[in-house]
């Protein structure tokens, strides 16, 4: 079905996978469509309860693949509205929490795109490179609404113009990833960090990523009607009853998602 991506369920996680491992994952046209329509599909697939998505070989993404741009005459703007626009929405459209596994360098596109994800873990030995300025160029993809969202206005303006390697222990410093785990299982141990998010309760882990992107974009009234607005959904849910029931009879829960 996919040619540029694989794509995997297991434990309840989708592993969604950048495949050109020979061109460090870089971006295509091809590439952007396949992971819209494997977000769709983990969205709309009830036993998925986490996404994974990570690149194959020695990289996690490169940023846009040249070859598909040098010789001609690009309209970067066209090109961002067609392409890119579209795939970073559907990570925020996507209910359900999305983990960028960064298995090796993430430059350019393929940063924005990992901070487009809500939570991001990243191999000791891989980096993260905003790569933009160094032709001359500003960060797209996301990368200038997220990044000073992330690590705030002045370290994201340092880092988009200098343009240098942040490695995994600064990146882990400076809150622009969540964990760095060792190289040598590196997979294994995002993996189970998916799976961890998969056991909790998946609507109410959705609910949380709607209010908060909502957040962003709203004042304290409107966020607090939302977030009202929200729990009353979150109530109905019967994770919700399962979470009060396990803690009545002191227990563990068991969250079924729904």
């Amino acid at each position: 079905m996919f040619q540029t991506i694989t794509y995997e369920v297991t434990d309840r996680v989708a592993v969604i996978t950048m495949n050109r491992p020979d061109k460090f994952n870089a971006f295509t046209e091809r590439m952007h469509k396949e992971i819209i329509e494997a977000l769709k599909q983990a969205q709309k697939d009830q036993d998925v309860r986490c996404i994974l998505f990570t690149g194959a070989g020695r990289a996690f993404n490169a940023g846009q693949d040249l070859g598909d741009v040098i010789g001609q005459e690009v309209d970067f703007g066209g090109f961002l509205r067609e392409r890119y626009n579209p795939m970073v929405l559907q990570f925020q459209k996507t209910e359900k929490p999305i983990v960028a596994a960064i298995n090796g360098v993430a430059a350019g596109a393929g940063m924005s795109v990992a901070l487009a994800c809500d939570l991001r873990v990243i191999s000791e030995k891989a980096s993260l490179v905003n790569a933009f300025v160094n032709i001359g160029l500003v960060p797209d993809s996301g990368g200038c609404y997220f990044l000073p969202r992330i690590v705030g206005l002045g370290k994201a303006l340092e880092l988009a113009m200098l343009g240098e390697k942040i490695t995994a222990d600064e990146a882990y410093r400076i809150g622009l990833v969540n964990q760095v785990f060792p190289a040598e299982d590196f997979a294994e141990q995002a993996l189970a960090y998916a799976r961890k998010l998969a056991s909790l309760p998946t609507k109410g882990i959705g609910l949380i990523k709607r209010t908060m992107y909502k957040g962003l974009q709203m004042d304290l009234e409107q966020t607090l009607e939302y977030e009202a607005y929200a729990q009353e959904i979150a109530g109905k849910t019967a994770d919700y009853e399962e979470g009060v029931t396990a803690f009545i009879e002191k227990r563990a829960p068991f969250f079924t998602g729904q």
